[in-house]
C-alpha cells in the first residue's frame, strides 16, 4: 500500500482533519484502506477507529467555528440579495434555526453518515449557534460508528485498494451528480412565497 500508509496512525489522523476542511478527500478511501492494513496486522483495529474519530472531530470543528463566529444573524443580507441562487428566504432561515434547536444533534449524527454532507452540517451548526459540546458530542457519536463500518469493510475485505475505490467511487461519483441535479432543479423551479 505504501504511501501516506507510511505515516501510521499519524497519516490517518491528518488525513481525516484534512477530509473534513476540504471535503474532496473521501474518508470511505482512507479509512477503508486502513481497515486492509488491519487486516494485515499492520494497524490495529479498535486504535484504528479512535485516531480516525478524533480527527473527524476536530476537522468538523473548523467549519462549525467559521459559521459560530459568522452567525445566522449576518446572513439576511445575503439571503435577501441571493435567495434566488441560494433558493431560500429569510423566514426558511429562521425555520432552519428553530430546526436546529430541537432537532440540531439529531440532524449533525445522522449526516455523518453522507458523503456531501458531512462536512457541510457543521457549518449551519454553528450558524445556529449549537453548543460546542453537543456539536462535538454527536460528531464524534456519528464519525465514530461511521468510521467502524469503513474499517470493518476494509478489514473483511482484506484485498486491495482498488477492489474498494471499484465499489466507493461510483456510489460517491452518483451521489454528488445527484446533488447537483437537485440543486438545478431547485433553482429552475423555486419560487419566492408572494409568487406562489
Amino acid at each position: 500500500m505504501g504511501g501516506w500508509l507510511d505515516w501510521g496512525y499519524l497519516g490517518v489522523f491528518l488525513l481525516m482533519v484534512l477530509e473534513n476542511v476540504i471535503p474532496p478527500v473521501p474518508s470511505e478511501v482512507i479509512m477503508g484502506v486502513g481497515g486492509i492494513a488491519a487486516a494485515q496486522g499492520k494497524m490495529n483495529f479498535a486504535l484504528l477507529v479512535a485516531v480516525g474519530t478524533l480527527g473527524c472531530a476536530i476537522g468538523n470543528l473548523f467549519w462549525w467555528e467559521i459559521g459560530r463566529r459568522y452567525g445566522y444573524e449576518r446572513l439576511k443580507p445575503m439571503v435577501d440579495r441571493w435567495g434566488r441562487w441560494l433558493t431560500m428566504e429569510w423566514e426558511d432561515v429562521e425555520r432552519l434555526r428553530r430546526f436546529f434547536d430541537r432537532w440540531g444533534g439529531v440532524t449533525v449524527f445522522v449526516f455523518r453518515f453522507m458523503p456531501l454532507g458531512r462536512t457541510v452540517i457543521s457549518i449551519p451548526a454553528g450558524l445556529m449557534h449549537m453548543p460546542f459540546w453537543r456539536f462535538l458530542a454527536y460528531t464524534t457519536a456519528g464519525s465514530l460508528v461511521w468510521n467502524t463500518i469503513l474499517v470493518g469493510v476494509g478489514f473483511w475485505l482484506g484485498t486491495t485498494f482498488e477492489t474498494i475505490d471499484h465499489w466507493i467511487a461510483p456510489g460517491v461519483t452518483a451521489i454528488v451528480v445527484l446533488a447537483l441535479v437537485a440543486y438545478v432543479w431547485r433553482v429552475l423551479t423555486w419560487k419566492p412565497r408572494q409568487q406562489r
